[in-house]
């Protein structure tokens, strides 16, 4: 079936809903057959089992924040050394997702999910979280185009070019990715708040679509999915207990859901272990998230002047604390049993400039060798262009074998300690690397706000994490005063320098983007939501929390019911 956007009709339907879940979202017959009254039970019943956790694990977010604000760092917890020292390992690897070596991510878009599956990629990862501009109609749409491509029935008509997109007979395996815990979903109300963000993407994709999932990708396991943003074990421990009420209410095996966790917060490197042992029987690895764990860093390090990161393009996994934090995840999931894979391959090619694009390419290729040889399983690309290069990489090391679990144990990062994963970043810092920043964070911001979450700016694809990164290194710099050491001017970072920037900077974009787009598009309110993040006394925890009410959209009452 091919998704069709319904006409709005005020007073005329509404959604089938249990008691005590009110969808303030716009009716739509096509989403009516994805928010059933059931499976609105069900999202419904993990809402009230699992929010107190929920509540719990963000309290203690902030109380560790608060203790970072303090001059704490982030370390291994003494009181969980037996499990790092233990020898216990996760559930084997299912066959059905043994070979993960190249992955593709991409937005829960129909036509990307199309493409993807057909990219050649061992996996694809649809996404609910970072690439994806959480409005209703995105989110709806989504689960509508997921159920269809699990069933196999999954078509889009491109009237522009006349093309006809179809699933080829061979696709890759499907993993999803729900939102953070920290983020609600504010047009279902349950018991009259708004409900947990992954609790409503997790719940209706697993409701209607595991059945077919195991019979069709799964050989008998799945759905599989991608954790993000956790900080803690204990809301790994969530996750697990998630798992097993849909497992149980399914009638279908304990173990049948296997997940992979983003590691994309330094505080979660101290936590790897323990993470795994969480989910020991849902597991099948960790996922080097690295530009999240940039943003990260310089979160985690807002009160502490003396972690200044240099230009964001020179932070990078040469640097001694990422290579650090890819070593010891390598090291972790292998002794554990389960795959260790690696980092966004961010680049797009560049049509217009073969030299460039070369370099780009090459750029890439050299990322995927280094992967591969410290002893990655897997890789992500976020394009399909990318793909044979990523594929090259891991097969002329791995040959035909489906990962390096067992053949690539890197003993020697077991020496890696606390000391290793905090060092701080080298490098300067640069008038260009404020403009950038500036940038690339209005236009993905104004992007967001139009309904678009992953973004091609400057020959990479942007996403929040990256968007995030400018954000924080902006707030960083205009706090400390620091000063851009790598122009030679010794010109220090104030409010009125980056009032100044942000006007140079959407001058640009204007002439970049042309004045019909600019004008049609958010690029103003962006500037003035960028500014206020960047210049505020206190760092807001995300840009898309902190904006997401401008993407609300509530159905309107239909007085007839009043």
């Amino acid at each position: 079936m091919e998704l069709e956007t319904s006409v709005y009709r005020p007073n005329v339907a509404v959604y089938d809903s249990p008691e005590g879940v009110e969808v303030r979202g716009r009716y739509d017959q096509v989403f009516a057959k994805i928010l059933t009254r059931e499976a609105l039970g069900f999202v419904a019943e993990l809402q009230r089992e699992f929010r107190g956790h929920v509540r719990y694990a963000m309290e203690c977010r902030r109380e560790a924040r608060r203790r970072y604000n303090s001059g704490g760092v982030p370390g291994f917890d003494p009181s969980t050394k037996f499990i790092r020292d233990g020898e216990w390992v996760c559930a084997s690897v299912p066959p059905a997702v043994s070979d993960r070596r190249v992955e593709i991510t991409g937005p829960v878009e129909r036509k990307m999910i199309i493409n993807a599956l057909n990219s050649g990629a061992k996996v694809f990862m649809a996404d609910f979280e970072d690439a994806l501009s959480p409005s209703w109609e995105n989110l709806m749409k989504g689960q509508v185009n997921l159920k269809d491509a699990v069933d196999g029935s999954i078509t889009f008509h491109d009237k522009s070019r006349n093309r006809v997109y179809k699933l080829n007979d061979q696709t890759a395996k499907l993993f999803v990715r729900p939102r953070g815990w920290h983020l609600p979903e504010a047009h279902i109300l349950i018991d009259g708040e708004p409900a947990t963000g992954c609790l409503v993407d997790f719940g209706l994709y697993f409701f209607h679509n595991y059945a077919k999932f195991r019979q069709t990708q799964g050989s008998g396991f799945g759905p599989f999915f991608y954790l993000p943003k956790m900080e803690h074990s204990r809301e790994a421990k969530i996750w697990n207990s998630v798992f097993e009420r849909a497992e149980k209410m399914a009638g279908i095996e304990r173990g049948s859901i296997r997940a992979t966790v983003l590691i994309e917060t330094l505080p979660a490197v101290f936590q790897m272990n323990e993470i795994l042992y969480e989910l020991r029987d849902h597991s099948v690895g960790l996922n080097c998230g690295r530009w999240d764990y940039i943003f990260s860093y310089v979160k985690t390090f807002q009160s502490h002047p003396d972690r200044l990161l240099p230009d964001r393009v020179l932070v990078g996994m040469g640097q001694h604390f990422m290579r650090s934090y890819s070593d010891l995840l390598i090291r972790t999931c292998h002794k554990r049993g389960v795959h260790a894979m690696g980092g966004m391959a961010a680049q797009i090619p560049i049509r217009d400039d073969q030299k460039a694009n070369e370099m780009a390419l090459d750029l890439v290729r050299k990322d995927k060798l280094r992967e591969v040889r410290a002893g990655h399983d897997g890789t992500w690309a976020a394009h399909p262009g990318l793909i044979p290069i990523c594929m090259e990489a891991f097969t002329g090391h791995m040959g035909k074998s489906p990962n390096q679990i067992k053949s690539m144990k890197r003993e020697d990062a077991s020496a890696i300690t606390e000391e290793d994963l905090l060092q701080i970043p080298r490098g300067v810092r640069t008038l260009e690397g404020l403009r950038l920043n500036t940038r690339v964070g209005i236009q993905y911001l104004a992007a967001w706000l139009t309904g678009s979450g992953s973004v091609p700016l400057y020959n990479l694809m942007e996403d929040a994490a990256t968007a995030e990164i400018s954000r924080v290194q902006n707030w960083q710099w205009i706090r400390y005063g620091v000063e851009l050491d790598g122009d030679g001017l010794g010109v220090r970072v104030s409010k009125e320098l980056f009032g100044r920037v942000v006007e140079e900077e959407m001058e640009r974009i204007e002439k970049e983007v042309g004045k019909d787009k600019f004008k049609r598009g958010m690029y103003k309110e962006a500037s003035k939501m960028f500014t206020k993040q960047c210049t505020a006394t206190e760092l807001d925890d995300f840009l898309t929390l902190a904006v997401y009410n401008h993407i609300v959209a509530h159905h309107p009452i239909n007085v007839s019911r009043l």
